[in-house]
């Protein structure tokens, strides 16, 4: 009896296999009828996976570059080619079936991709996936591979720039250009006069402080983005949109001041690496970095709002260690291509941090942090000091604020507070305004 139950299992195994194999050949024989090797998308529900599996597909679309995820729950080869007259990227990633989670990067490129027109999946052979994107203009891609980390397992990315980069100078002189000329055509007499004054009464100078001739630069950073969630409140609130948020507030405060403008490292939801956020400041001359960011701490009961500089002989606190390790893993996170040969350069530069820089960071930080505790509760009420990455621009002042702690869940909550947010925006702008009252910027040979 057994036996025979044994071999009706076995006969039941083949059969199903046999199906199996049957509608496997089916899938190739309609791949080699369509000419070019592609597969449309017209495979039925009979499509079953026997690869590796696609646990979630993303698209990151902004200015600066397009990024597509794909997270596997293996590690894939791909292999890419660039085509013209059309432009077109062709990616084929080995170890793969298509299955519906492919199918639903067509639907996720929106109109307004800056790069991306459309894309195209199929079975190109068997085990081979094949992706075409049909692109708006030439680029330069990136395609890389991460292993796992964090809630991430293993990711495929492709990077989509453009062939002539964004000029984030260019784009904030043309953004602020009639501000600028009103600032210039001001009486130059009136400024001859005040310094004769200033001569006579030296108090004068914080009875009146002086007006700039030229647009102080304020780069706005707001923290994570993309693939790089930051941290996430018990609620569900992920860092890198409750930051967002608050920056844009900020930034609207600052171009109300007459004599600032802003610009933001990113303004929209999509990565930007640590090293790219100091060179866009140190690109538009900035007199002030400003990074938001709305962090977690091992400790739930962990609160209040913290402003931080950089430090280059250790943290004043554990606190401010473990914070700087956390936000300095963005990178990795994120997605960074270490393969790229602007890395070497990228950790040469963030060696290069002054004395100078640390000591107007301080005296930034401390005006920023009074205007904040002024109405919320602060972590603790002098400026912390860690070797925060995005900091070490070293020849920018630069200060990292923690609006509050996204793991207390009443903090959470006040994050997601519009008047919250509000506020602390509100706060930062008079801390800015104090600060360069009493520590005019120098006078920089400059492009803009």
């Amino acid at each position: 009896m057994r036996a025979y139950q044994f071999l009706s299992s076995r006969l039941r195994t083949m059969s199903k296999k046999k199906t199996q194999n049957s509608e496997r050949r089916k899938v190739l024989r309609s791949a080699a009828k369509l000419g070019g090797g592609i597969l449309l998308l017209s495979l039925g529900p009979a499509q079953i996976a026997w690869g590796a599996k696609i646990l979630a597909v993303r698209v990151w679309p902004a200015e600066d570059y397009t990024r597509v995820t794909l997270e596997t729950d293996e590690a894939l080869k791909i292999t890419h080619q660039l085509l013209h007259q059309p432009e077109r990227l062709v990616v084929d990633i080995e170890g793969l079936e298509l299955t519906q989670p492919l199918k639903e990067l067509v639907a996720k490129v929106k109109p307004n991709d800056p790069y991306i027109s459309q894309v195209r999946v199929g079975q190109f052979q068997a085990k081979v996936v094949r992706l075409v994107f049909d692109l708006k203009e030439s680029i330069q891609p990136q395609l890389f591979t991460l292993d796992p980390i964090a809630n991430y397992q293993h990711r495929l990315v492709f990077d989509l720039y453009p062939t002539v980069a964004n000029d984030p100078l260019m784009a904030l002189v043309r953004n602020s250009a009639k501000k600028a000329a009103a600032l210039e055509a001001e009486d130059p007499i009136g400024e001859i006069a005040r310094r004769e004054a200033l001569k006579k009464d030296p108090e004068l100078a914080q009875k009146a402080p002086p007006k700039h001739r030229r647009l102080l630069t304020i780069a706005i950073d707001p923290g994570h983005g993309g693939e790089d969630p930051g941290a996430i409140g018990r609620r569900g609130s992920k860092e890198k949109d409750i930051v967002l948020s608050i920056a844009r507030r900020l930034r609207d405060k600052i171009e109300q001041e007459p004599d600032m403008r802003s610009f933001m490292t990113r303004d929209g939801d999509y990565f930007v690496p640590l090293h790219v956020r100091v060179n866009k400041a140190r690109r538009i001359q900035a007199d002030l970095f400003v990074s938001v960011h709305a962090d977690a701490f091992v400790q739930p009961h962990a609160r209040g709002a913290s402003v931080y500089a950089l430090s280059q002989q250790g943290a004043t606190s554990t606190a401010a260690r473990w914070i700087a390790n956390k936000e300095n893993s963005a990178d990795l996170i994120g997605g960074l291509n270490i393969k790229t040969k602007d890395r070497q350069v990228a950790e040469m530069l963030l060696d290069m941090s002054t004395t100078a820089q640390i000591k107007d960071s301080l005296t930034a930080g401390h005006a920023v942090l009074r205007e904040i505790g002024g109405f919320a509760r602060l972590h603790k009420r002098q400026v912390e000091q860690a070797s925060f990455a995005v900091l070490k621009a070293p020849d920018v002042p630069s200060i990292l604020i923690e609006t509050a702690f996204i793991s207390n869940p009443e903090e959470e909550s006040r994050l997601n507070d519009e008047r919250y947010q509000d506020q602390i925006a509100t706060a930062i702008v008079r801390g800015i305004r104090q600060y360069f009252a009493k520590n005019p910027p120098v006078a920089k040979s400059r492009q803009i």
